[in-house]
């Protein structure tokens, strides 16, 4: 009888556990029934922060300015989250306004930047449209004419070249989803910048390789989508490696954080490592705000702990939404998701 009652005890302890790694762990009981799973109440929250329901800005002394790169993470966030697809939608409307795009990619001639074209490709395949046709823009024959022949994707810009591991790692990602694929030297390429200790750097050639959280959870991703499982798995690995006591991930600023630990949690879900995984969404767990904060940041996710900070909590919570999914950028779609920015029922 003794031996029973421990046996139901222990499964009762296993069941409990594995709960609280499901997708759905609610903020409160309550929560759940109105608001739904924790990426549900963060993307909810972050549909609620977009200026006019459609953007991001950024303030630099006194002035607004468009910040399109933050408004694509809120589509990737949305979609990811099943939820907001009329925010979604109104977003990536406004990111392809010829202006807002414009200011974004480059006039196509004189400038053209890598990261923001492939970054802008793939939020456009993922919301389902076509990226070939961008208002006129094709955003696909313009990211291949910038792939050099080493098969880097580089900018083209009077003001230099700045594209780096996630430039390249969008473009593979965005390229994957077109009928012709990936160019093999441009994956080559990326996988060539892995540094001794198994990471990816942030830019490459330099004198020390020093591997980076977030360039790697994009490069492995990257990886993983043009086959190339070997290279990616070293990634992995280094991500293991790292990975905090408490679950999280620090990024060169040496502390732990949402925005490192969302992107690792993501690549680490996709590549199947379902424990590393599991510790780094319960570290995003811990930064999302709940019924005992202010009613307006409810669902929202801290950057690393400390006090709520509004300035940096819609980057924070649009990454760290994706790693409380897991759900990778090659595998990522808006098919399905609902209308409306869900909000916590908070007693």
């Amino acid at each position: 009888m003794v031996v029973r009652r421990s046996r139901h005890r222990l499964l009762a302890l296993l069941c409990g556990v594995l709960a609280a790694l499901t997708l759905g762990t609610p903020m409160a009981a309550a929560a759940e029934r109105a608001g739904g799973s924790r990426p549900e109440a963060a993307a909810g929250w972050l549909a609620r922060q977009l200026v006019d329901g459609e953007r991001f800005e950024v303030v630099f002394d006194g002035v607004a300015y468009p910040d399109q790169g933050l408004t694509l993470d809120a589509v990737f966030a949305f979609a990811t989250a099943g939820v907001a697809d009329d925010y979604g939608a109104g977003a990536l409307a406004w990111v392809t306004r010829p202006d807002i795009r414009d200011g974004y990619l480059g006039d196509g001639t004189t400038e053209v930047y890598a990261g923001a074209t492939a970054k802008l490709a793939l939020a456009v395949q993922v919301r389902g449209g076509d990226p070939t046709d961008v208002g006129g823009v094709d955003l696909i024959a313009r990211l291949r004419s910038i792939q050099s022949p080493s098969g880097r994707f580089t900018d083209r810009s009077a003001f230099g070249d700045f594209s780096n591991a996630f430039s390249q790692s969008f473009a593979v990602l965005a390229l994957d989803r077109t009928a012709t694929g990936v160019p093999s030297t441009a994956a080559a390429w990326l996988a060539g910048t892995r540094c001794p200790d198994g990471g990816y750097p942030v830019l490459p050639d330099q004198p020390v390789c020093t591997s980076d959280v977030d360039a790697t959870a994009m490069a492995v991703q990257a990886l993983r989508a043009a086959d190339r499982p070997a290279d990616a798995a070293a990634g992995l690995g280094w991500l293991v490696s790292v990975q905090g006591t408490d679950g999280g991930f620090a990024n060169a600023a040496g502390a732990p954080n949402a925005n490192s630990t969302g992107l690792a949690a993501q690549a680490l879900r996709d590549g199947r490592r379902p424990l590393a995984w599991a510790r780094a969404r319960a570290f995003l767990a811990e930064l999302q705000v709940g019924c005992a904060s202010a009613p307006a940041d409810w669902g929202a996710v801290d950057f690393d702990g400390g006090a709520f900070d509004p300035t940096t909590a819609p980057r924070a919570t649009a990454q760290a939404v994706l790693g409380l999914t897991g759900i990778g950028y090659a595998r990522l779609s808006a098919a399905g998701a609902g209308p409306g920015a869900p909000v916590p029922a908070c007693r």
